[in-house]
């Protein structure tokens, strides 16, 4: 039954009209609604919409010409036109559907279209069709700063929506950043899965820094260190990549947890350490360049690739180096010695002093004891002075070394930086790196010929030179001074020491004994009392051999007679 009824139908179109028109006195006029291109015409497109007639689009309001059988939206502007005809509008289902699907990116967060038209304060207007103009902050037009707004202009690009809103008109805020980096991350989410350590990558030189270059790989960055440039010593990143420069590079490292991508360049080179046995040996000679000055020491690169360091204590026999610049500077070529190596580290310990005999080995040789020498002060202290023999050979020259006859108590005022003088080598101690000098051991010890000339018990006549609250000093010999102290001065019993002291004054003449001659503390001790003593021996002396001349005399019967004399007392 349910089949003739169809064909009941099919046989009655009438029927099938009236259903069709009822369909569409259902619809509203504004309405968006399909129609299927029936007819185009060299001006217009006829569009059945399932009316009595067909609507009318001017062909102008297609962007593309369509086919007939195409389905496309249309707006119902008039069920009936003034020639009865429906009318519909393409544009206006266009900017229909445009909001419709405005409104759909922004609940999605998906991007659209759009173009930078012109710069506005503190943005970008932006054309997204259909008269539509939305704003893009100038904080987020990019994913780097922006640094002249006007370059943007007339760039077509994609937006993410941030904002859609109406207040008594439509609103529209973009960021095209947001949607840049979403594009960024999606990018570095696909490197990170397709790639490998060891894969060759092609990327942009972007900027520079102190410790290398960041590489563009398409929006995200990826690291060249300085120390992945090159096999040797890199100093200026710049020497190797230009900014812009296309490059290829091998991936050395990826971190996909901090998002992290290390290149390399000298990787596709071999590295020389590979090889290093094969060339050298410790102890072998190497000439090389300075490429670095530290606190410690001197980087030597010897190959390309190949780096050593000569500490600072391997720099000079005789030097005391305070720093490497004292004697070197970046450039310069230098022949050193292999003292060891660690290929698995990539170290080379260099030595530059090692290339020269150690003049101390010969020292002995050349500066023997009692031999004279002439250096130049150097340097003076409180214990004395520092003389250079040669280049990093210096004698110390000691205070107590200056004069057989003075104290010396500031070197100072004997000696000036770079006078030259004259000494005496007095030791040599190899083991330690000393030399000691002597200036007074170029003249003869005074106080072996005061020992000589004026023994133990001699008497004396000297100057006063000063007066203490202990004795007195007399120079008595050249410019060797004896000191009297207050109890040999020889006062009478009945006088103190302090009132016998008192009547010496400087420049006085005085006679005295040498009582003792300390030759290596270098003291000579006088005494008043002895030498009065001894003439009192003296007097005693001759009047015993007076007495005998004239008849056979004992000692008692010399204290019988002198029995009140002050000297026998």
């Amino acid at each position: 039954m349910a089949d003739r009824e169809s064909m009941s139908e099919a046989q009655n179109p009438t029927a099938l009209q009236e259903e069709y028109l009822k369909s569409f006195e259902d619809l509203e006029e504004g309405q968006l609604i399909d129609g299927k291109v029936v007819e185009i015409g060299p001006e217009s497109v006829f569009v059945d919409v399932g009316y009595k007639s067909e609507g009318k689009i001017p062909i102008g309001e297609f962007l593309e010409k369509p086919q007939l059988g195409d389905i496309v939206s249309v707006v119902l502007v008039h069920k009936e036109g003034k020639s009865g005809a429906v009318v519909v509008s393409k544009n206006k289902a266009d900017v229909k559907l445009f909001w419709k699907k405005l409104r759909q990116a922004y609940q999605d967060n998906q991007p659209i279209d759009g173009k930078f038209i012109r710069t506005n304060k503190g943005g970008f207007e932006v054309d997204l069709g259909f008269g539509v103009i939305a704003f893009n902050p100038i904080s987020k037009a990019d994913i780097v700063r922006v640094e002249d707004p006007e370059k943007y202009v007339g760039i077509a690009s994609k937006f993410l929506i941030e904002r859609l809103y109406s207040d008594n008109k439509v609103k529209i805020v973009l960021s095209r950043r947001a949607w840049l980096e979403g594009e960024v991350e999606r990018t570095r989410t696909a490197f990170f899965a397709t790639r490998t350590v060891g894969d060759v990558v092609e990327g942009t030189v972007k900027s520079f820094t102190s410790f290398g270059a960041f590489i563009d790989l398409g929006g995200f960055d990826g690291l060249l260190h300085i120390n992945d440039m090159s096999w040797g010593h890199v100093t200026r990143p710049k020497d190797y990549v230009k900014k812009g420069q296309k490059i290829e590079l091998v991936i050395i490292k990826l971190d996909q947890e901090n998002k992290k991508i290390n290149l390399s360049l000298k990787h596709f080179t071999p590295n020389p350490w590979t090889l290093f046995e094969q060339k050298y040996h410790v102890d072998d000679t190497v000439r090389g360049r300075v490429t670095k000055l530290t606190d410690f020491g001197a980087f030597i690169e010897i190959e390309e690739g190949i780096e050593g360091l000569a500490h600072i204590s391997e720099l000079s026999w005789v030097k005391r180096v305070n720093h490497p610049k004292e004697i070197l500077k970046v450039g310069d070529d230098v022949d050193a010695k292999i003292l060891g190596y660690d290929i698995e580290q990539g170290r080379v310990s260099l030595g530059l002093k090692q290339v020269h005999q150690n003049p101390w080995d010969t020292i002995e040789e050349r500066y023997p004891v009692d031999k004279r020498v002439t250096g130049v002060v150097k340097k003076v202290t409180n214990a004395g002075a520092f003389v250079e023999l040669e280049e990093g050979i210096d004698g110390f020259l000691h205070a107590d070394d200056l004069s057989w006859t003075k104290k010396v108590k500031n070197p100072a005022s004997v000696l000036k930086v770079d006078d030259q003088i004259e000494a005496k080598v007095i030791e040599v101690d190899h083991e330690n790196r000393r030399i000691r000098l002597g200036l007074k051991q170029l003249s003869d010890d005074p106080w072996k010929s005061l020992l000589a000339t004026y023994p133990k018990g001699s008497v004396v006549e000297g100057e006063i030179t000063s007066v203490t609250d202990f004795g007195v000093f007399v120079r008595a010999f050249g410019d060797i001074e004896g000191l009297i102290s207050k109890s040999n001065l020889g006062q009478p019993p009945d006088e103190t020491e302090e009132a016998a002291l008192a009547k010496f004054k400087k420049g006085d003449k005085v006679k005295a004994v040498v009582t003792d001659i300390n030759v290596s503390g270098q003291r000579l001790s006088l005494s008043i009392r002895e030498y009065l003593r001894s003439l009192q021996r003296d007097e005693m002396a001759k009047y015993i051999h007076d007495e005998q001349d004239e008849s056979t005399v004992t000692l008692g019967d010399f204290l019988k007679n002198k029995g009140n004399d002050s000297f026998g007392s």
